[in-house]
């Protein structure tokens, strides 16, 4: 029996595709999508996947950098923080005296006190431990890591728009919405890692 001018029908035919004569549709076709469709899912999957560990790359990164810089803010004294701030800044001062980030720099070095500095460097410590932590065992695909780094980023995005209010930075919004991105991401991801097991 012909269908459509072209077709035979077979036992494993199921049903054919209006307007695509030449192919028939097999039953596991008909419920997975066809074989382009399933390599354009897996090829956006494959993107979404190494656009999370990218991300968790750079959380990783972040982490490690909190945790010397709080490593070190606790092992300098404010004094050597002013000195050093004042060296790396003299050139820069000494072309434009006024310069607003420069001078900013100094002035916040120079207020900071020893408990201040020991809240800021306790504060990288656990939170770049925390990251690190958390994105080690992402990276591991260890099932509990993916609420838990929801749980844990969505608790910072909350912090980073209280301290906008404070400060209006550009730069925390940015931050912000690149951990929305991480927190939206790394939902996918666990999705994908839960039903793959």
């Amino acid at each position: 029996m012909r269908q459509f001018g072209c077709l035979k029908s077979t036992s494993n035919a199921v049903k054919m595709a209006a307007g695509s004569p030449g192919y028939l549709i097999k039953p596991d076709r008909m419920k997975t999508g066809t074989q382009k469709d399933r390599k354009i899912f897996s090829r956006s999957r494959r993107a979404l996947h190494d656009t999370f560990m990218v991300g968790i790359i750079l959380k990783g990164i972040d982490g490690v950098f909190e945790i010397v810089g709080g490593v070190l803010l606790y092992a300098v004294s404010p004094a050597q923080i002013n000195r050093t701030l004042f060296f790396l800044l003299q050139h820069e001062l000494s072309e434009d005296p006024k310069d607003v980030v420069a001078n900013f720099l100094i002035r916040a070095a120079g207020h900071l006190s020893v408990g201040t500095q020991h809240f800021a460097s306790l504060y990288l410590l656990s939170h770049g431990i925390v990251k690190a932590g958390i994105v080690i065992s992402l990276w591991k695909s260890k099932l509990w890591a993916y609420p838990s780094a929801i749980v844990f980023f969505i608790a910072f995005i909350g912090y980073q728009l209280y301290r906008y209010t404070f400060t209006h930075s550009f730069w925390m919004i940015v931050l912000t919405v690149f951990d929305v991105a991480i927190v939206v991401l790394t939902w996918l991801e666990y999705r994908h890692v839960k039903k793959a097991r």
